[in-house]
């Protein structure tokens, strides 16, 4: 499940933070997500983000499992 940190966060560009999952899937659905990036986002455990590098290093720990 290897995604650029980068093109994870354009999908996310205007993401108010803090943010819940559903509304990371919400704004990266409305910026135009691609399959691979959705299912990223599904992935990741349902928390509170607190800025983008929470999500990067959330993305991050789901390649190591």
């Amino acid at each position: 499940m290897k995604i650029n940190p980068i093109q994870l966060q354009k999908h996310l560009k205007g993401v108010t933070y803090p943010a819940s999952k559903q509304d990371l899937l919400q704004k990266a659905e409305s910026n135009g997500v691609d399959d691979n990036v959705r299912s990223v986002l599904q992935a990741l455990p349902e928390q509170e983000y607190g800025k983008p590098t929470d999500v990067t290093a959330a993305v991050k720990n789901l390649d190591n499992k």
